[in-house]
């Protein structure tokens, strides 16, 4: 048999030849196939790396470094949503003086355009062997673009991102602010932006790469990028018009009064959307660091617990009506003072007013009434209807820190204790408590959990709203009918005229509390927190609100500093909200001033 014959050689293949030719041709092929499956990963499987590699370093951060959500609030005109909190590209300008030849003339340059004195930045730049001095955190673009312009020796920038608040005067203290980490790292910090950092933050991604004994990635290594999640954005309940009326308004009677501070907060009764929340003084998120009262970063209005005064007088008298204990016709006489356990409870007129009806001694915010009405369902019942409230507990609203009030008074032996919470001493609550206790009193008697945030945008184009809850029943929805009656007749007739808006029924209830002493028993001397609480319409609120105003120099009596702008912030949100009218427009009547009597135990 003749031998296969190589086609064009004309020379003859033997069968050993064949087979050590395939063997090499298959060592040849192997590495080639190696390098076509690497193009197939580097191209295909694992473009998206490799691009990442190849392109700039801020390309790379845009993939590894997350984007921090927004912070939104709606106005109701035209259902936009407005930043609060967004972010803007920023620099870190840093200098490196041990690399410097000549760091004063670099000085000389760098002081104009970041106008800093001359004398600090020769100072700070001849230190020898110094490798880097911060010069500015959170550079603006405009201002990075000026000093590359220079071409200065030593001067170096990072990339890096800042917070950018767009509105002003909103309230800080619900906002919060944002602070640089180690890694340079946004991290939230009170408010909204500490209480959501982590849904806000997002996630950061990785990069896995192989790399040789020196440390450099290898070119053919297996590499692998795991993107960032970025932060979602948060709507707020926040109305953004009723925010900035608040703001305000608060700003200015604070200053008006001479107080120490004031707080305005409003409440949707029926989902416990908060519309509007806003403290003076406060801080702007963007300068927190010019803060010198640390104490200013806290929410009062969360935060800060206070003996309510008379404010707290309709509890007592809705928790004696639901018992059915009493009803706004039942009569007693009142004598002026009480005598319990060895202590002269008065009240603040100085009266003996006799016979009187309970809605007549709301209107006159007589101390005396509301111990009868409390005797008469004895306190563990009435200590029953406190915590039915939600009083000695947080609301559990989603920022922090939150404060929880103390009645731990209720508990104790003997009968002063809860004949003075009856009226509002003795006791603290915050004032998002009392804001939520009189949307119940108006809203059918349902205490709803207050909540701040509306709707979670996700990076994925999911949304999550916000579901009301209702965290319990104190009282019943007739209970609700009649002590709405009673509070329309306090602004009617009674210390509250003045947070009356003509063409509306109004209800609600002052309260001029007084100040314990933060050393030693007793209170302050002529200090005082005046707070108004109320809602309206009264027969179906669209809003309820509290007013507080600490310590006003000018005048003594909530009815003369909380009401007036309790009044004053109601007519807006009724023309704003479009309710319309229940009545003939008229004059709201003057209000009816007690005597200026200092009495132990005041509280209107």
């Amino acid at each position: 048999m003749t031998a296969p014959r190589y086609p064009f050689s004309g020379l003859t293949r033997r069968p050993e030849s064949e087979t050590r030719l395939r063997v090499l041709s298959w060592l040849l092929l192997l590495p080639l196939l190696a390098v076509v499956g690497r193009l197939v990963q580097f191209q295909i499987l694992e473009h998206e790396t490799f691009a990442a590699f190849a392109s700039d370093q801020h390309d790379l951060e845009e993939k590894l470094l997350p984007k921090r959500g927004r912070i939104f609030v709606r106005d109701r005109t035209d259902e936009r949503l407005y930043p609060l909190a967004a972010n803007r590209e920023a620099w870190t300008v840093y200098a490196a003086p041990k690399y410097m030849k000549d760091p004063v003339a670099v000085a000389h340059e760098l002081a104009p355009i970041l106008q800093m004195p001359d004398v600090d930045l020769v100072a700070r730049l001849t230190k020898a062997d110094d490798p880097y001095e911060l010069l500015v955190r959170q550079a603006p673009s405009d201002l990075v673009d000026q000093l590359k312009q220079k071409s200065l020796e030593g001067i170096g920038y990072l990339r890096t991102v800042a917070r950018l608040y767009p509105e002003t005067s909103v309230s800080g203290q619900l906002i919060g602010f944002v602070a640089m980490d180690e890694q340079n790292a946004l991290v939230g910090k009170y408010g909204v932006e500490g209480g959501f950092q982590e849904l806000l933050a997002g996630r950061p991604g990785s990069l896995v790469a192989e790399k040789d004994a020196g440390g450099r990635r290898l070119a053919i290594g297996d590499s692998k990028i795991q993107n960032a999640v970025d932060g979602s954005d948060i709507v707020l309940t926040i109305d953004r018009a009723i925010q900035y009326e608040a703001c305000t308004r608060i700003k200015g009677a604070v200053e008006r009064h001479g107080a120490d501070g004031g707080s305005i907060v409003v409440m949707d009764p029926a989902t416990g959307a908060i519309l509007a929340m806003c403290s003076f003084p406060d801080f702007e998120p963007a300068e927190y660091g010019k803060v010198k009262d640390l104490s200013v970063l806290n929410n009062p209005v969360l935060f800060s617990a206070y003996e309510p005064g008379s404010v707290f007088k309709p509890f007592t008298m809705a928790a004696a009506i639901d018992a059915e204990k009493i009803s706004p016709k039942t009569t007693y006489t009142d004598t002026g003072s009480e005598e319990i356990d060895g202590h002269t409870i008065r009240n603040s007129d100085g009266k003996a007013n006799g016979v009187q009806t309970m809605t007549q001694a709301l209107e006159a915010s007589l101390n005396t009434a509301t111990i009868f009405a409390e005797r008469q369902i004895g306190k563990d019942v009435f200590r029953s209807y406190v915590e039915s409230f939600g009083f000695g507990t947080k609301t559990g609203i989603e920022i922090t820190p939150e404060g929880k009030g103390n009645i731990s008074s209720l508990a104790k032996k003997g009968s002063i204790f809860a004949a003075t919470a009856s009226y509002g001493q003795g006791i603290t609550v915050t004032p998002l408590q009392i804001l939520a206790g009189y949307a119940a009193l108006g809203n059918g008697g349902r205490l709803m959990k207050p909540y701040i945030v509306a709707e979670i945008i996700h990076p994925d184009g999911s949304r999550e709203k916000t579901k009301p809850v209702e965290v319990s029943r104190p009282i019943g929805a007739r209970t609700s009918r009649l002590i709405s009656g009673m509070l329309v007749a306090v602004v009617e007739n009674g210390h509250g005229r003045r947070a009356g808006v003509p063409g509306y029924w109004v209800a609600g209830k002052t309260g001029t509390a007084q100040v314990a002493k933060k050393d030693g028993a007793g209170y302050e001397e002529d200090e005082t927190i005046g707070s108004f609480a109320g809602y309206a319409p009264a027969s179906d609120p669209k809003f309820a609100m509290l007013v507080k105003i600490d310590h006003p120099r000018d005048v003594q009596w909530a009815e003369s500093s909380a009401a007036p702008l309790f009044g004053q912030m109601a007519k807006f949100l009724l023309t704003y909200l479009q309710v319309p009218p229940e009545r003939p427009v008229k004059d709201v009547p003057p209000p009816v001033s007690p005597p200026p009597v200092a009495t132990t135990g005041t509280a209107i």
